[in-house]
Order: C-alpha cells, then structure tokens, then sequence
C-alpha cells in the first residue's frame, strides 16, 4: 500500500473542543438608566442629609434642622419608593424575584435583634454582603432597603433615623454587588475579597450612621459633640474623636462577626443562593403550554 493509499484511508482528525466563554451570571434585577437615575437622585439627598454638619455654615443651628427632620424623613421614604419602583417597571420584577425578595428580608429582619443589646453580635450584615453579591447591585439595593425597613417595624424602630439606616444597608448590599469578578472568581479568593469589603463596610455603616445622630448632642455636654459655630476642621476632628469614644467597639465587633460568618459558613450559602438563582432563571422569558 503506497503512501497516498495510507493518508487517504486515515481517519479524520476529531475537532478540538472550543473554551466555552464563562456565563454571565443571572441577575434578579438589572438597574437601567431610570432606575440608575433614581438611585443616583436619593444617594445624592441621602449624602447631603448626612453630611450636612461638616459642610453647613458657621451661623446655621442645629434646631432648624431638628424642625425639618419630619420633612427629610417623608421625602427620601418617597425617593426610596421610586428608587424601588423604577427598578421593578424597568426590569420586570417577577414573582420569583419577589419571593426571594421577601425571604431574604424576612430572614434579615429576623437575625438583627439576635444582637439587641450585644455589641457587634449583627448576623444581619453577613447575609446581606452574600446575597448583594450573589444577586447583583439592584436586588442589593432593593433587599437592603426593604430588609431594614422590615426589622425596623419588627423591632419598633421606627424614626426619623430609618430612612437614614435604610439608604445606608442599601448601599452596604448593593457594594457587594459591584464588587468585582463575579462570573470568575471563586473560592478561598472570592471569600477573602468578602470578608475584606464586609470589614471595611461595617466600619464605614457604623461611621454614616453617626453622622445622623451627632449634630444633635448638646455641644455644652461634652468637646465632642457638634458645635455649629466651629470650622469644617474643628467639626470633623470632633466627629473623629466622637466615633473613636462611642461606637469604636460596636463597629469592631459588628466588623468581626461579619468576617467570621463570611470565612466559616459563607461558602455553603453562597452556593445555596446561586443553586436557588439557577433555578428560578430570574432572565428566562416565561412560556406556556397551550394544552
């Protein structure tokens, strides 16, 4: 048999397998330009409401802010509601969004008042860094909003502080979301990366939560408290050494519960929530059999 005979009979080299490119994870909720719009206008409010004491004038007084907290507090719930609102008419928030929208707040609110009185001990805050980055910064920002409203009605801690609290967890969730690599990165890399951002969020929630608080301590109490007659530097030296002198300990410890839970038992749930994203196929067009 002559060469040309052998190359002829031999047989056709199998095709070689093409890497498949990695899926794009499935999002609950994907913010569009109206929902990003709306998000954009209420962080804005919200930061102007928390920072107002740094950056108001040395002749403002804290009173009339004390007369317009109502007002503050009835419009960011308002811009909260749109916030909420735009982002389900744009993206078409299904019943299966819903329902998981509603266990995870129910389960938030239920885990924060294990901590009631216990410096740190806040279980809520470790769920809510896995699902934000599990399921995006929309469905972050929507559970974290609606979770505090639901233990704040849970706990009866209903004030002018909640919208404050609420705009502050959903930044908190929806910064897990935005966190890099989340169709890549997995395992031991993807749990240090969120114990890393839930200890320097923790800190950071304490820190803006201060700020809704600290203007209105009597300035004649203590040289930590906020004096609307001193300079931006004065101001913020003293809102440093009041963060240093009252919740230091209570962000630690909220700080260290967070990497712990995220360490030990945030594989097992991070893999429970994206097998629940999987099969409710929040994207999937919905279909149905004629017969």
């Amino acid at each position: 048999m002559s060469a040309a005979d052998a190359s002829v009979r031999r047989p056709p080299s199998r095709p070689q397998p093409q890497p498949q490119p990695p899926q794009r994870q499935a999002r609950a909720v994907r913010l569009g330009p109206r929902s990003v719009a709306a998000l954009a206008l209420v962080s804005a409010t919200g930061a102007a409401g928390f920072a107002w004491p740094l950056f108001a004038g040395t002749g403002s007084q804290v009173s009339a802010h004390a007369q317009d907290a109502p007002w503050l507090f009835a419009g960011l719930l308002v811009l909260l509601v749109a916030v909420v609102a735009a982002t389900i008419s744009e993206s078409g928030l299904g019943p299966k969004a819903v329902a998981m929208l509603g266990v995870l707040a129910a389960t938030g609110a239920a885990l924060r008042p294990i901590g009631a009185g216990t410096a740190g001990i806040e279980p809520m805050f470790f769920l809510m860094v896995l699902s934000g980055r599990v399921l995006g910064p929309g469905f972050g920002y929507v559970l974290g909003s609606v979770t505090m409203f639901a233990s704040a009605l849970l706990t009866g801690g209903v004030g002018p502080w909640m919208p404050f609290q609420m705009l502050a967890m959903g930044w908190f969730t929806m910064g897990a979301g935005l966190l890099p690599g989340p169709d890549r990165l997995r395992g031991r890399g993807e749990l240090l990366m969120l114990a890393g951002y839930g200890f320097l969020a923790a800190f950071a929630y304490g820190t803006v939560m201060n700020l809704a608080g600290w203007p209105f301590m009597d300035a004649l109490a203590s040289n930590i408290a906020f004096d609307p007659h001193a300079a931006v530097p004065a101001n913020l030296a003293r809102f440093v050494a009041y963060c240093l002198a009252t919740s230091l300990g209570w962000d630690l410890g909220r700080a260290v519960v967070t990497v712990v839970l995220t360490l030990t038992i945030g594989t097992t749930l991070l893999k429970a929530l994206r097998r629940a994203t999987r099969r409710a196929a929040f994207e999937s067009p919905v279909t149905f059999d004629p017969s």
